[in-house]
C-alpha cells in the first residue's frame, strides 16, 4: 500500500542543519527504531503516571497508547505524525467521580461517552469545517476550561499524594522542574520520566538507610501506618510477559466493561472542551512545522482521538490525546516521519504486554507522584493562560473579564447546585457550563472598554 511507502531521504542519515524528513519520508531503519524510541521515552513518563492517578491499569495504558497510535495514524493517511498518550484531561473528573463513591467501571464508562462526542465532534467539522467549533469554544473559554481543569486537582495533591511524603515529594518536584528548565533539548522534553527515576531511587535510599516512613496512604483507611516507600512484593510475583491482569485498588478487575451514570458522565464532559483544544493545536503546530496545509484532517484528526478513548474506555484503559512531549521531539530533530511513531506504538504495545513492568510502575511511591503531579496538574491550569497569551485574549474586555470569572471559581472552588435530591452539578461541570453560559450570554456585546471603564463594571 502506498500509505506504508515511506520515501528514504537524506541516504537514509540525519538530515543536515536546515533541512527536514516529512511524515511520509523515512531516515534508515536502523535510524527509523532509533527515533521512535527517542519518542517512547518522550511520552513514556506522562503515559503511565496519569493512569496510576487516576486509578486504572498503566499496563493497560502503555498497551492501547501503542495501538491507538497506529488507528489514529491511519485515520489521517500517516499525514499527521502524532503519539497517543493518556490524557490528562479527565483527571480532575475522575478524582471527582471517586470521591462520589464511583468506581473504576464508573470511570471508564463517563470517559467512552466523552470519546464518542468527540468522534462526532470531528466528524462535524470534517463534514461542516471547524468555523462554528471556534465559535462555540473561543480561545477564551477553551482557555477558562483547560484552567480548572488543572487547578482543580489541588486538593488531590495536598489530600492524597503529598502527605504520604512530604520530603520525597519536594526533592522529586524540584529535580522535575529544574530538569525541564535547565537541562538541554531531549533531556528537558523528558523531566517526568527523570523525576520519576530519581523520585524512586532516593526513596529506595531512604527506605535501607533510615527506615519505614508512618503516613497515611491511599489503602490504610485514613490512619498513618508504618510502610516501606518501595514496595515491590507484587513485581516478583508478576509474570514477564502476559496480558494485564491485576486487580485495580477498588476491586475492579484491570480489564472491565463500562458502567454509565449521567451524574458521572457530566463530571468529565469538560474534558473533551481540553481534547478538542489539545487537538487542534496539534494539528496546526504540525502543519506549520512540516509546511503543509492539515486543515482538511483536523477532523480526522478529533474523530481518531475520539475513536481511541472510547476504544480504551471500553476494555477499561485510560483516555488518550495527541502528545505535545512528541512534538517536542519533532521540533529539535526536524523529523516528521510517521514511520517512527509505528515504532513507537509497537515499542508501546510490547512493553504493555508485561506485567512485571506494570507491577513496577504501580510501585511507584505515594511522595514522587506527590512531586510529579504538584508541578504537572500547576502546568495544566497554566496551559489555559497559554491559550489566552497566544491568542491574544483581552481582559480589558468585560466580556471575557466578567463572562468568564463565575465559571472558573466555581469550577476551581467546588461548588455545587443540588438540582434534585440524586442529581447535583458541581466542580468541573458546573464550572464548565457557567463559563459557555456566562460567556455567550454577554459576548454579543462589541464594543471594547479600557481598564477604566472595567473598574466601573466592577
Amino acid at each position: 500500500m502506498s500509505m506504508f511507502k515511506w520515501e528514504v531521504v537524506h541516504g537514509g542519515k540525519t538530515p543536515p542543519p536546515g533541512e527536514a524528513v516529512g511524515p511520509m519520508e523515512r531516515l534508515s531503519w536502523p535510524r527509523t527504531i532509533g527515533l521512535g524510541a527517542q519518542h517512547v521515552v518522550a511520552m513514556f513518563g506522562a503515559t503511565f503516571v496519569f493512569p496510576v492517578v487516576m486509578g486504572l491499569d498503566p499496563n493497560l495504558a502503555i498497551l492501547f497508547s501503542g495501538i491507538c497510535t497506529i488507528l489514529f495514524l491511519l485515520m489521517v493517511s500517516n499525514r499527521v505524525p502524532s503519539y497517543l498518550g493518556t490524557s490528562a484531561s479527565f483527571v480532575a473528573g475522575v478524582a471527582a467521580i471517586r470521591a462520589q463513591g464511583g468506581d473504576s467501571s464508573d470511570v471508564t464508562g463517563a470517559i467512552m461517552v466523552s470519546g464518542v462526542i468527540l468522534a462526532l465532534i470531528g466528524v462535524a467539522v470534517h463534514v461542516a469545517g471547524a468555523g462554528w467549533l471556534k465559535k462555540i469554544l473561543p480561545p477564551a473559554v477553551t482557555g477558562a476550561v483547560v484552567m480548572l481543569i488543572g487547578f482543580n486537582l489541588a486538593p488531590v495533591v495536598a489530600g492524597i499524594y503529598w502527605p504520604q511524603d512530604q520530603w520525597i515529594a519536594l526533592a522529586t518536584a524540584t529535580v522535575m522542574v529544574t530538569a525541564a528548565v535547565l537541562l538541554p533539548g531531549f533531556w528537558s522534553r523528558i523531566a517526568v520520566f527523570l523525576a520519576l527515576i530519581f523520585g524512586y531511587a532516593v526513596s529506595w535510599l531512604a527506605d535501607n538507610v533510615i527506615g519505614p516512613i508512618t503516613s497515611v496512604t491511599p489503602i490504610s483507611g485514613g490512619e498513618a501506618v508504618e510502610h516501606d516507600r518501595v514496595d515491590w512484593s507484587m513485581v516478583g510475583a508478576a509474570d514477564w510477559l502476559g496480558l494485564p491482569n491485576s486487580v485495580l485498588a477498588d476491586g475492579v478487575s484491570a480489564v472491565h466493561g463500562p458502567s454509565f451514570s449521567l451524574t458521572f458522565i457530566l463530571l468529565v464532559l469538560p474534558g473533551v472542551i481540553a481534547l478538542v483544544a489539545e487537538n487542534t493545536g496539534h494539528v496546526r503546530a504540525v502543519a506549520e512545522m512540516t509546511g503543509e496545509d492539515l486543515d482538511p484532517y483536523m477532523g480526522r484528526a478529533l474523530f481518531g482521538d475520539g475513536f481511541a478513548t472510547a476504544l480504551a474506555s471500553a476494555f477499561g484503559g485510560s483516555p488518550t490525546t495527541t502528545y505535545a512531549e512528541n512534538i517536542g521531539v519533532m521540533s529539535a530533530t526536524r523529523i516528521y516521519s510517521t514511520a517512527a511513531y509505528y515504532v513507537a506504538a509497537l515499542v508501546a504495545i510490547i512493553l504493555g504486554l508485561s506485567p512485571k513492568f506494570g507491577a513496577i510502575v504501580n510501585a511507584i511511591p505515594g511522595g514522587v507522584l506527590g512531586g510529579i503531579t504538584v508541578v504537572l496538574y500547576g502546568m495544566i491550569g497554566l496551559i489555559g493562560a497559554k491559550i489566552w497569551v497566544e491568542n491574544g485574549v483581552d481582559f480589558g474586555n468585560p466580556v471575557n473579564l466578567v463572562g468568564l470569572s463565575a465559571g472558573l471559581i466555581a469550577g476551581i472552588g467546588g461548588v455545587t447546585m443540588k438540582i434534585t435530591d440524586d442529581f447535583e452539578l458541581g466542580g468541573i461541570a458546573l464550572g464548565t457550563i457557567l463559563v459557555l453560559a456566562f460567556f455567550h450570554l454577554v459576548k454579543g456585546r462589541k464594543e471594547e472598554l479600557g481598564a477604566g471603564e472595567v473598574t466601573k463594571v466592577l
